[in-house]
């Protein structure tokens, strides 16, 4: 990993205030200058939270479209069979299948971004746990993946649907969109988030609940934001 610490890395850390929150719309106009990325980086939000995750009501999972997308293609796929396969086709889904897709997993074809699935399937899904569920693509009712109504699934996913949930430490990290994105784009998707991730604080967190916020693209160090910036005042 040494090779992300080179001089144009330390350049980009010179640029970043020790110590400085920065409002949003600074924080976002940074991030994209300090980028030194020969792609178009994606920009992610990282959250610390207070939440103890071995509570199970502290652990949060959930998704939403981000108004202004995520500038990815996404790849869908959909376990599904009959009326549920021939909506998930109509819906622009690019691989739909039942047996046949879970064998093909099993496999080892991975080529996909999001994998959706009708509750009747999950049995035969539920096969795929150990492929699918570290890697985050395991169809789950709380993404609004595992459903019954697979022509919304299949549109939040291309329409710029991202999913966030707490990893042990309880932290939060969440793409929102490309450094090729304009400012207010980006701050529109941030906002979207860090309103979404304010909304599900489990009733049992005491005390501060996001004690941290931080935006950064790819390889480019990170921003603190001020979450008061972010979040509409109630």
């Amino acid at each position: 990993m040494a090779h992300k610490r080179g001089k144009k890395y330390q350049d980009a850390v010179k640029q970043v205030e020790a110590g400085k929150v920065y409002a949003l719309n600074d924080a976002v106009d940074l991030v994209k200058k300090i980028d030194f990325a020969k792609f178009d980086a994606t920009v992610e939000i990282a959250f610390k939270l207070n939440v103890d995750t071995k509570q199970a009501d502290q652990q949060l999972r959930g998704a939403l479209v981000l108004p202004n997308g995520t500038g990815k293609e996404t790849t869908v796929i959909v376990f599904a069979k009959g009326d549920q396969a021939k909506a998930a086709e109509a819906a622009g889904a690019d691989v739909v299948g039942e047996q046949d897709l879970v064998e093909r997993i099993q496999d080892g074809w991975m080529d996909f971004d999001v994998a959706i699935a009708t509750p009747d399937m999950m049995a035969q899904v539920g096969r795929l746990g150990r492929v699918l569920g570290p890697k985050g693509l395991m169809p789950n009712p709380k993404t609004g993946t595992v459903t019954m109504n697979v022509t919304k699934a299949v549109s939040d996913a291309k329409n710029g649907q991202v999913t966030y949930r707490t990893d042990r430490d309880g932290n939060v990290a969440v793409p929102v969109g490309k450094v090729s994105f304009d400012a207010d784009k980006l701050a529109g998707n941030l906002k979207a988030i860090a309103e979404t991730i304010v909304r599900a604080r489990p009733a049992s967190v005491r005390g501060t609940y996001v004690q941290h916020v931080s935006i950064a693209s790819t390889f480019g160090p990170s921003v603190d934001v001020d979450l008061s910036t972010l979040v509409a005042a109630k």
